[in-house]
C-alpha cells in the first residue's frame, strides 16, 4: 500500500468519492445513515452533497436532527479548562447555541490566552468572538468550587470540561451535583471504573452527559458512511489507522523566552507539544501546596506532583493515558463507527519509550512516563461473526484493525485506510476522503482497471447491487465535495465536528427542558435507547466503549499479552472492568 499519494492521485481519489456519492444518491442507494433514526429528509440532504463552504450550522443541524433550534435562547455555558483543547472548543463554539458566561482554569496563563487567542490556528479567543471587551462580560475563575458557587448568579445551565484526563470524573460529579449538564472532553476518564461512575451519576441526577469524540458529528465521516454502507468496497477485512508525529527536532529558546519560564522545571530538549516549558506565572500561582488544595480531596488520584506535571500531564501515567488516550481513541472510535459500532474482540501490541529518555551524557531528552511509540492490533467482529449482533455464526469473520503512533516520523498523513475486497477508502486528517477501486480480474482491458490512478463510476446504482466500475469518462457528475475547501488553511474545522457537537449538546439541553427537566436512559426490548433523539450522539455509554478500547490497549502493551474484551466491561451497570484483571500496578 502506498505510504502517501501524489497530488494527482489525491485528485482522482477525491473525484472518485464525489462521483460515487452522486451515483449512489441518484440510484436511491443512500440508506442506513449515521443520523439518528435514519431520517429520510437528512438522507435527501446528502443526495445533493454537502459542499465545504456549505457545512454551516443549518446544514449540520438538518442532517444531525437539530434544525428546530431556531428561536431558542442560547444555553448559558461555562468552559472549565482553557488550555490547548479548551481553546479549540471555545474558538469553535457557536454563540447562537452556547453563550459563554464564564471560564475557569487553575493556570493564569491559560485564562489570559482564552481571551486573547492565538495569531494562527484554531484557538481564536473570546475577544474575537465576543468583542474586545469580552473580559468585562465573561467571568473568570481559578477553581471549580468558586465557579459553581456563582452558578445561580451566572444563570449557568451547562459546562464544557476540557481539563487533564485524571480530573474529568471529579469535575463532572461536582457539576452534575450542581444541577448542570456536562459536555466533557475525551478520553472520558482515566479508568473504566471512573467512566461507569460518571454514567451512573448522570443517570441518578437525570442530567445530560456528553463526551467530546467529535467524529460522531463530522459531516465528512457521515457522508463516508453513506457510501460505505452501500457495500461498494466489498468485504472489509482490514482498517489501517495511524497518527504519526515528528518531535525529534532540537528545541531552542532565546534569552528573552527563557526569562518567561520557570527554569527549575527544565526546558524541552526537543520541540514537543506534550513536553512544554513551565511559565513563571503558573509556577508562582501553583506551588505544590496549592495544587494539593485543588485536588478534589484526593491528591494521589486527582492531583499533580508539581506544576511541571500539570503542564505536561499528557506524558504522566497518573494524569494522562498517553498516545492511545489522546490520539488512538479518535482513530479507534472512527474504526468502530465504520464497522457498525461493534465492540472489539481482542487487542495485542507493542509500546514503549523507544526514543525519549536520558541520553548517555545524562541529559533529559523530554523524558516521560507514557509510551512514545505504540503499535497495536485489534480483532473486530465482521458482519457474520456471532458478536456482530446480526445473527451470524461465522467465528472466523474477523476484521483486523491496526493502529500506530510514533513521535519520530510524520511522512504519512494521519487518518484511516479502509480496505475492502473491491475498493479502498482513505479518510485523511478529518478533512478529505478518497476512493479507489481494486482491479477487476473478471474483466479485460480498460474495464479491469483499478488502483490509485483509475477513475470510477458506480454501476448497478439504479437497480442492482452497487459496484465500482472503471470508466474512461466521468458519469453524470458527482455530488458536491464536502472535503476541505481549496485554498483554506491547514486547520479547517468545517467538517471536523467540534462546533456541531456543541450545537447538538445545546439542542439536547433544550429538549431536556421540554420534557419537564428529566431525561431517561431507558432502552427498549431491542436494546435501543427510547429517547435517543434527546441524548447526545456520544453519550456516556458510547464514550465508555472508546475508553475501554484505548485503555485496554495500554494494558496489553504493558503486560505484552493479548487481552480478550469481556461483554461486562461495556455494561455500565456491571462492576466488571478491565483494570481489575489487567492493569499493571503503579509503582
Amino acid at each position: 500500500m502506498a505510504l502517501d499519494l501524489t497530488p494527482e492521485q489525491k485528485a482522482t481519489g477525491k473525484a472518485n468519492f464525489d462521483q460515487a456519492a452522486g451515483d449512489l444518491a441518484r440510484g436511491g442507494k443512500m440508506k442506513d445513515t449515521m443520523a439518528v433514526g435514519g431520517d429520510p429528509t437528512r438522507r435527501d440532504l446528502l443526495k445533493v452533497g454537502l459542499a465545504a463552504g456549505a457545512v454551516v450550522p443549518v446544514s449540520a443541524a438538518v442532517y444531525f436532527g437539530y434544525e428546530s433550534w431556531k428561536g431558542n435562547k442560547a444555553v448559558k455555558t461555562a468552559f472549565i479548562g482553557t488550555g490547548d483543547e479548551g481553546g479549540v472548543l471555545v474558538g469553535e463554539h457557536n454563540p447562537e447555541f452556547n453563550e459563554v458566561v464564564a471560564v475557569c482554569d487553575i493556570r493564569p496563563t491559560n485564562l489570559d490566552r482564552i481571551f486573547k487567542g492565538e495569531p494562527n490556528g484554531p484557538r481564536k479567543g473570546l475577544d474575537k468572538i465576543y468583542g474586545a471587551d469580552a473580559e468585562k462580560k465573561i467571568a473568570r475563575y481559578d477553581s471549580v468550587e468558586k465557579l459553581l458557587a456563582d452558578k445561580d448568579k451566572l444563570g449557568l445551565e451547562a459546562v464544557v470540561i476540557a481539563t487533564p484526563l485524571n480530573t474529568h470524573d471529579p469535575i463532572t460529579r461536582l457539576c452534575l451535583d450542581a444541577g448542570l449538564h456536562v459536555l466533557c472532553e475525551k478520553l472520558m476518564a482515566r479508568t473504566i471504573g471512573r467512566c461507569k461512575d460518571m454514567i451512573r451519576h448522570a443517570q441518578d441526577k437525570g442530567l445530560l452527559l456528553s463526551i467530546g469524540h467529535q467524529r460522531h458529528y463530522s459531516t465528512l465521516y457521515a457522508q463516508a458512511m453513506e457510501v460505505l454502507n452501500t457495500g461498494v468496497l466489498g468485504d472489509i477485512k482490514h482498517i489501517r489507522a495511524l497518527w504519526h508525529r515528528n518531535n525529534s527536532w532540537l528545541y531552542s529558546a532565546s534569552e528573552a523566552e527563557k526569562a518567561k519560564y520557570a527554569l527549575e522545571y527544565g526546558l524541552p530538549y526537543y520541540i514537543d507539544g506534550w513536553w512544554k516549558p513551565v511559565p513563571k506565572e503558573d509556577a508562582k500561582a501553583l506551588p505544590p501546596e496549592r495544587l494539593k488544595e485543588l485536588a478534589f480531596g484526593n491528591p494521589a488520584v486527582y492531583g499533580f506532583r508539581d506544576v511541571g506535571e500539570l503542564v505536561r500531564w499528557r506524558i504522566s501515567n497518573t494524569a494522562g493515558g498517553g498516545l492511545m488516550a489522546e490520539l488512538g481513541s479518535h482513530q479507534l472510535d472512527a474504526s468502530s463507527i465504520i464497522l457498525g459500532h461493534v465492540h472489539p474482540l481482542a487487542v495485542s501490541g507493542v509500546g514503549g519509550k523507544f526514543f525519549y529518555g536520558t541520553d548517555p551524557d545524562g541529559k533529559n531528552r523530554n523524558d516521560r512516563e507514557s509510551d512514545d511509540g505504540v503499535f497495536v492490533t485489534y480483532e473486530f467482529p465482521g458482519p457474520t461473526h456471532p458478536k456482530a449482533g446480526k445473527g451470524g455464526k461465522n467465528a472466523d469473520d474477523v476484521v483486523v484493525v491496526t493502529y500506530t503512533s510514533m513521535n519520530t516520523n510524520e511522512f504519512e498523513s494521519y487518518g484511516e485506510w479502509v480496505m475492502g475486497s473491491k475498493g479502498t477508502m482513505f479518510l485523511e486528517k478529518e478533512a478529505n476522503v478518497y476512493l479507489f477501486r481494486e482491479k477487476d480480474k473478471t474483466k479485460k482491458g480498460d474495464a479491469a482497471a483499478g488502483g490509485r490512478d483509475t477513475k470510477v463510476t458506480v454501476g448497478g446504482a439504479g437497480g442492482g447491487k452497487p459496484a465500482l466500475e472503471a470508466t474512461s469518462t466521468w458519469g453524470g457528475g458527482g455530488g458536491a465535495a464536502i472535503s476541505k475547501a481549496a485554498g483554506s488553511p491547514e486547520w479547517d474545522t468545517a467538517v471536523r465536528g467540534y462546533r456541531t457537537e456543541m450545537e447538538h449538546f445545546a439542542y439536547c439541553v433544550r429538549r431536556w427542558q421540554e420534557q419537564g427537566g428529566k431525561v431517561s436512559y431507558e432502552k427498549d426490548e431491542k436494546g435501543k435507547l427510547k429517547y435517543a433523539d434527546i441524548l447526545p450522539r456520544c453519550h456516556g455509554e458510547v464514550a465508555m466503549a472508546d475508553a475501554i478500547v484505548a485503555l485496554t490497549a495500554n494494558m496489553a502493551m504493558a503486560k505484552r499479552e493479548r487481552i480478550v474484551f469481556e461483554d461486562a466491561w461495556f455494561d455500565p451497570k456491571s462492576d466488571e472492568v478491565p483494570e481489575t484483571k489487567h492493569a499493571r500496578k503503579q509503582a
